[in-house]
């Protein structure tokens, strides 16, 4: 894999070679700092000082050449609207058409110019993770703590884009006055739901969300499944060979994940009566929803490393798994045996291909849909979260077929078994397999994993109050970080994916233990909320099957309301590490409106407790993995031991954990349930928060 100098030098325009951040001056200086410090010809104010100086000028540098370009380009649009002024008395269609041509050449200038600006900014956040790392010092805390809101700072100006929106906006105009209205008198102002159709004005707007933080519906949703793009951005986009690409196999990718999420939350409303009625507690229904999620943590692992082969085959063992599992979950109640009902959950876990899914639509769609596939994924899995709940609560029914019985019990089970075999025929019938070529010989786009999107930070930060040089053992376990005098090119094998699940491990800097830490903590709190509903609203409300199911269904579909309001406008005026924190804080309160402490419990106060948790952990879990992507190692992106494998991981086993602290909280007694479990939730989300603040300074 080519190291990031590798990569800056080879995308940089060469007119404005000079103009670019120094890179690899840079490196060398910091290399230099660590050997003059181990000399003790430097201390550590002196190389603090020096380097921010260093980074000022570079950044001072940049902002200049980025005014001037500006300036440029303005002038070159007002000499434009003269012209444009003077059609609009005389007009000729091929004068028009020239100066059409001439607007789209000033746009195509525009895009460079903002692929600087990106390019810079990467390179800004990289060599101050370089820096962190080496010496085990967090300078970038401090450098971005003083320069921020600094009034005389050019810091910002370098992560946020000043004046392009009135470039952009002049573009926009006079591209739409030029274009054939068909005797319409409407300005662009007119009908600002109508954006001008045009590619250049298409592709300087997207530069212009990646480089302010800016998104979209579409984009926040894509990052729930958090499937990325590169951090370096390039004029021209390579896109997937479409040969590889076949629609159907993506439906039913997506099919895939809409019934397994069915799957999962459809048992919830009646896991704690299916329970009474094999003789065990209404609270072992932890153990029984738990029991999928305890085989998932070791299928993610095998199914993640069986994408690297195929996709067919793993689909088709998943059904295989699911329709066995569902039908043993149905039978359990005939021969009266708990155990084979979390056989059957068991069973149902060991199906979990969501890895493969995901894998499909980062290596096999085209670019230019792979933010729509990605979003229809997250879509996917809520409709089913949503789905699942609800028609439990229509299978209201109790009937036998010979010695089978069919009740609100088992007919889940049943009509997940109909299901999936369905799912299997069409499977069997539509899939194509993709060329799948060796993980080895994969192109960066191409191996992009799954649940992926991790940006090359191979030099994150330890943010760790450390010695500022590090020992030379420390040092040697950092191949990835080791710089060159002569070559960019970082050895083979420290660029090579993580092979172990320790290996992985090693490569997690602080920043990455908070988000998945994070990650724990919102999956935590959602199963308990989901999870003990039917037995906390059974005891304290009386409410029936169809009511706790109507309710976990009106869960359900807040999920995309939810990613609208944020994704359309939150996250285009906060950044996201204030959406983080700010949700992190909520879901504390939704956790701490929850309990039961003097007051009678009400049916309002559980309603709306919950809803602000579910809501809080649902925006906080686009605004995590977004977040996760960019501070996570290049090393983590791909491989069978991805970070998208470890967030899945961390997901699972905090359900795993949640579900059993549900059943052993039930040997206290149905009355302590609610508080007792609640306990464990506020401990994980107030360390979340203080574990935020600490790291708060490098989520930029």
């Amino acid at each position: 894999m080519v190291a990031f100098g590798k990569k800056l030098k080879d995308r940089q325009i060469q007119e404005w070679q000079g103009y670019y951040i120094n890179y690899k001056l840079m490196k060398k200086r910091v290399r230099q700092y660590a050997q003059q410090i181990q000399h003790g010809t430097l201390d550590r104010r002196h190389v603090l000082k020096d380097f921010s100086r260093m980074l000022d000028n570079q950044i001072e540098k940049i902002v200049l050449f980025l005014l001037e370009q500006q300036g440029l380009l303005a002038s070159r649009i007002a000499k434009l609207g003269e012209m444009h002024n003077d059609l609009q008395e005389e007009p000729e269609i091929h004068k028009i058409a020239e100066l059409r041509e001439s607007y789209r050449t000033v746009g195509q200038e525009l895009l460079n110019l903002l692929y600087f600006v990106e390019i810079n900014a990467v390179g800004l956040r990289k060599i101050l993770k370089k820096f962190d790392k080496r010496f085990g010092y967090r300078f970038t805390d401090y450098y971005v703590k003083t320069r921020a809101n600094h009034p005389y700072s050019q810091l910002q100006q370098v992560f946020k884009h000043v004046g392009i929106g009135a470039v952009v906006g002049a573009l926009s105009r006079n591209l739409h006055e030029l274009q054939d209205r068909q005797g319409s008198y409407l300005s662009i102002y007119d009908q600002p739901a109508l954006p001008l159709q045009d590619p250049v004005v298409d592709k300087i707007n997207a530069a212009v969300d990646r480089l302010s933080n800016s998104t979209n519906f579409l984009n926040f949703l894509a990052q729930h499944a958090l499937i990325m793009q590169d951090d370096l951005p390039t004029p021209s986009e390579e896109h997937v060979d479409d040969e590889k690409y076949h629609f159907m196999s993506l439906l039913l990718n997506l099919a895939n994940t809409f019934l397994y999420m069915i799957n999962t939350y459809i048992i919830v409303p009646t896991a704690d009566d299916y329970s009474t009625s094999l003789g065990a507690a209404p609270t072992v229904c932890g153990i029984v929803i738990g029991a999928m999620a305890v085989a998932q943590v070791f299928s993610s692992v095998y199914f993640s490393a069986w994408s690297n082969k195929s996709y067919f085959r793993p689909l088709v063992f998943s059904s295989v798994a699911l329709f066995v599992g569902n039908i043993f979950y149905a039978c359990a109640y005939d021969v009266h045996s708990i155990w084979i009902l979390l056989l059957g959950r068991l069973f149902c876990g060991l199906g979990s291909a969501r890895a493969v899914n995901r894998r499909y639509i980062s290596d096999c769609v085209p670019l230019k849909i792979r933010m729509q596939a990605s979003a229809g994924f997250v879509s996917a899995s809520a409709l089913g979260m949503a789905c699942g709940p609800a028609l439990a609560g229509i299978l209201q029914t109790n009937f036998k077929i010979y010695n089978l019985t069919f009740n609100q019990n088992t007919l889940p089970g049943w009509v997940m078994a109909v299901a999936w075999l369905v799912y299997l025929v069409w499977l069997w019938i539509s899939f194509q397999e993709p060329s799948h070529f060796a993980e080895e010989n994969r192109t960066p786009n191409q191996s992009n994993v799954v649940d992926n999107g991790a940006v090359d930070n191979s030099a994150l930060e330890k943010g760790l109050k450390q010695p500022l040089l590090i020992t030379s053992d420390d040092k040697i376990d950092e191949d990835i970080d080791q710089d060159y005098d002569d070559s960019e090119e970082a050895p083979e094998e420290s660029r090579l994916p993580a092979n172990s699940i320790g290996s992985a491990y090693r490569l997690l800097t602080p920043s990455v233990k908070v988000q998945l830490l994070i990650y724990f903590m919102l999956k935590y709190v959602m199963e308990i909320l989901l999870s003990e509903s039917s037995v906390v609203t059974t005891y304290y409300f009386n409410w029936s099957t169809s009511t706790v199911a109507v309710f976990l269904a009106c869960l359900g579909l807040t999920v995309l309301p939810v990613n609208i309001v944020v994704g359309n406008y939150i996250s285009n005026m906060f950044e996201d590490r204030q959406i983080l924190l700010t949700s992190e804080i909520m879901v504390c309160i939704g956790v701490l409106l929850s309990f039961h402490v003097i007051f009678p419990y009400s049916e309002p106060q559980y309603i709306c407790s919950g809803l602000l948790l579910f809501v809080s952990a649902e925006v906080l879990e686009g605004v995590n993995l977004s977040l996760l992507s960019r501070v996570m190692s290049s090393r983590l992106s791909r491989g069978t031991y991805n970070g998208g494998l470890l967030s899945t991981e961390a997901g699972t086993i905090a359900r795993v954990i949640a579900d059993a602290t549900i059943t052993l909280a039930g040997f206290l007694g149905q009355s302590r349930l609610l508080n007792v479990t609640l306990l464990p939730s506020l401990f994980i989300s107030v360390f979340s928060i203080i574990a935020t603040c600490y790291t708060y300074n490098s989520l930029y």
